[in-house]
């Protein structure tokens, strides 16, 4: 079973929403209410592009709010989206504590960005996966923990004849959403069964902090994809390593440099203190190469600069800069999953202090590392 999910954010804005009316600010009923974990109501597979015209579906288990011809009404904002530790949070999820606010939505667009120049925008096969080639088939494509939404927004243009679906903890709202994307509002970790042999990709990047059962997650992708369908994940550790790729091992009872790697372990501590996965990264490899679903399995290791110490590539200074500049926003998302993990707010911001300096002035030799893996469903 598997219990919580990812990174969510919302825009104000959409596009038309076709099938249901807007909602009164004061039509708050008890029909609003949000994700019950008991229910087990079945969805309806993807539709395809011809009749995927709206923005957002409500899930059939959690009857989210739904958004308004042109904008979310402070009603359904409130329903959604709490206020806590300065920012703002999905209001679902006990388990996912970053921030849901724009401005992790400019983060996680900043990041996306940095992402695609290090390990190209897709899979190889992922022309081959997504060719218009079966008749009667629309190929789907299901992002899981959609985030900003930045990666299913290109897939749904890039592959027009696609049916692309972004699952999240609150309604994507872009302007920009393209006409066969959709945005649905679930915790992932209820199971995936409604959305079985529907999609030939499903992707997740960087949720594990909101996974508690992430090995449980990869067994519901393998029923999702149709065969030869295609798996697409990557995940970090929560750890920081040195110039040697040597994990740096912290004491939480003592402060003192270095920083990062020290308000990294807390940030680690505080995951598994909420009840995410914080080891998923680690077994990615493992998980998918013994599951008796998946073969032509691709794994990497990236590692990444975490500021522009490399001076001997222009390549990775710029990459090392660009990252710095990702890590000092995520230190500040953090606080919400420290906080919120009892974290005292003093010791917090000493350490964000710190390894803000740091990373500006310091600049360590450390990296971070991120594990990519892709891998296809067996035809049979």
């Amino acid at each position: 079973m598997l219990t919580h999910l990812a990174p969510s954010n919302s825009r104000l804005y959409g596009p038309p929403f076709d099938s249901n009316p807007p909602m009164d600010e004061s039509s708050d009923t008890e029909d609003s209410d949000v994700c019950s974990s008991t229910s087990s109501s079945i969805f309806s597979p993807p539709p395809s592009v011809a009749t995927s015209r709206t923005s957002y579906v409500p899930s059939a288990r959690s009857a989210s709010p739904v958004p308004s011809v042109w904008s979310m009404t402070s009603s359904m904002r409130a329903q959604a989206y709490k206020h806590e530790y300065g920012r703002g949070l999905n209001n679902y999820s006990e388990v996912y504590r970053l921030p849901a606010d724009d401005e992790e939505l400019e983060r996680l667009d900043a990041q996306h960005l940095i992402l695609m120049e290090i390990m190209g925008k897709y899979p190889p096969c992922m022309e081959e996966v997504m060719a218009d080639d079966v008749p009667g088939e629309t190929k789907a494509v299901l992002d899981l923990g959609c985030g900003s939404g930045s990666w299913i927004m290109d897939v749904a243009r890039d592959f027009p004849h696609c049916s692309a679906v972004a699952v999240d903890l609150v309604p994507m709202q872009s302007i920009y959403m393209p006409l066969n994307l959709r945005s649905e509002v679930d915790d992932i970790n209820l199971g995936l069964e409604h959305f079985y042999g529907d999609f030939n990709v499903v992707h997740a990047r960087l949720i594990s902090s909101g996974v508690k059962d992430y090995e449980g997650l990869i067994n519901h992708i393998s029923m999702v994809l149709r065969p030869g369908g295609l798996i697409d994940l990557m995940e970090f550790d929560f750890s920081i390593y040195d110039e040697h790729h040597c994990r740096i091992e912290v004491d939480t009872s003592k402060i003192g440099e270095p920083w990062l790697p020290r308000w990294m372990a807390f940030a680690n501590f505080a995951v598994r203190n909420r009840g995410g996965d914080a080891d998923a990264a680690t077994y990615l490899e493992s998980w998918v190469s013994n599951h008796p679903a998946f073969e032509n399995v691709n794994y990497q290791d990236h590692w990444i600069p975490t500021c522009d110490w490399i001076t001997e590539s222009d390549f990775l200074m710029r990459i090392g800069a660009s990252l710095r500049d990702d890590i000092l926003a995520f230190l500040k998302s953090g606080r919400p999953l420290l906080l919120s993990s009892g974290i005292p707010e003093d010791l917090v911001d000493e350490l964000e202090a710190n390894a803000t300096q740091e990373l500006l002035f310091t600049k360590p030799r450390h990296y971070v590392r991120l594990q990519y893996l892709n891998a296809r469903k067996r035809h049979d």
